[in-house]
């Protein structure tokens, strides 16, 4: 499973990131994120940017980590995401508090564009349920997330 999943994102023996559990669960948060950023068929910079510094912060990788995880992530969410399989690793991988960390990066990229798209809406509240955060905590996540927002000129 470990080499398959090195293979998967192109690390081999030599590089920084040495793949275990916790590897996964960043890989998980990234193609999540990502499926959000781009269920509205629109990627933007700014989605980018807050996603890389979300994995580069939470999980304390370094810049061109961050930036591998990413492209391998994204590429595995064109072809398809398997929520189930993503949400079950991050419910198990990662404490309530950082959940709900996730939560409000997710609403973070789906207000990066100034508006959150109906399909980016209902996804989220999908991926709530999925990783067990109760409707109070997701809904106090996204009025952080909305708070903190930056408007586009």
């Amino acid at each position: 499973m470990i080499k398959k999943l090195r293979e998967f994102l192109g690390i081999d023996e030599g590089d920084a990131l040495k793949m275990n559990d916790e590897n996964q669960i960043e890989y998980a948060a990234a193609a999540l994120l990502i499926e959000v950023a781009m269920v509205d068929r629109d990627f933007t910079a700014l989605e980018r940017e807050r996603i890389l510094n979300f994995v580069k912060e939470k999980f304390k990788l370094e810049d061109i980590i961050a930036q591998k995880l990413i492209k391998r992530a994204q590429a595995e969410v064109e072809g398809s995401v398997q929520l189930y399989g993503i949400t079950k690793a991050l419910r198990s991988g990662l404490c309530y508090e950082d959940r709900i960390d996730l939560m409000e990066c997710l609403w973070m990229v789906a207000y990066a564009d100034g508006n959150v798209d109906p399909f980016e809406d209902q996804l989220l509240r999908r991926i709530g349920e999925l990783i067990y955060v109760t409707d109070r905590d997701r809904g106090i996540a996204r009025k952080r997330a909305k708070k903190t927002n930056i408007p586009i000129n």
